[in-house]
């Protein structure tokens, strides 16, 4: 498998994974199957889509390419039919949005770097895509969002966009860069979500 083709099928899996993310946080309100595929579809591309749109490429990914679209609504059915046998939704749904974080943090950062944007922009860029489809989610169902729960999510994303910018700069790393990301950027999410992880939080001792 070449790297072009390993980063496409990377791609449909971190869509696919968010797509289930939504469809289950869908299936928390009990929602009818077409509101399945709607928040399945929004989870799955949004971050990817709000990415294109800032790096001006030539089409957005899923206009370009409807096999994501079917991807969303695939994986949204399926939810559908199997999500009642999970004991508990709520975690397999931060399970599959780590999943989804772990993918498109790297995929978002590689495409910022293939359309030349620079280091510090397509980190953001990676950020972005991991994120932005499940606040979206979050946001319309009027649920706390995940990237603003108390453990680590945002930094593990940071670190599999920082760490894929790194190791793409070097010919000895580089072939291994998109692996090495993505599971740098789970085995965080998932240490927060195991263990509960937490950065310091801000205080203010004038109050």
């Amino acid at each position: 498998m070449n790297l072009a083709t390993a980063i496409y099928t990377f791609d449909l899996l971190g869509v696919a994974v968010f797509a289930i993310s939504g469809a289950l946080a869908a299936a928390e309100r009990r929602m009818d199957i077409l509101t399945f595929v709607l928040f399945g579809t929004i989870t799955g591309v949004g971050g990817g889509t709000l990415r294109d749109l800032l790096l001006n490429t030539d089409q957005v990914f899923w206009i370009h390419d409807p096999s994501y679209l079917w991807v969303c609504i695939g994986a949204s059915v399926a939810t559908w039919f199997l999500a009642h046998h999970f004991d508990s939704r709520r975690r397999v749904l931060l399970w599959a949005d780590a999943v989804g974080l772990a993918l498109f943090c790297v995929l978002g950062t590689q495409k910022a770097l293939a359309w030349n944007a620079p280091a510090i922009v397509a980190i953001g860029m990676g950020m972005m895509t991991a994120s932005f489809g499940s606040l979206i989610r979050d946001s319309l169902l009027n649920r706390p969002p995940v990237l603003l729960g108390p453990e680590i999510y945002v930094t593990a994303a940071l670190l599999g966009s920082a760490s894929f910018t790194l190791l793409a700069q070097w010919p000895q790393t580089a072939t291994v860069a998109l692996p090495l990301s993505m599971a740098a950027a789970f085995l965080l999410r998932a240490g927060a979500l195991l263990f509960d992880w937490r950065l310091p939080k801000y205080r203010d001792d004038n109050t």
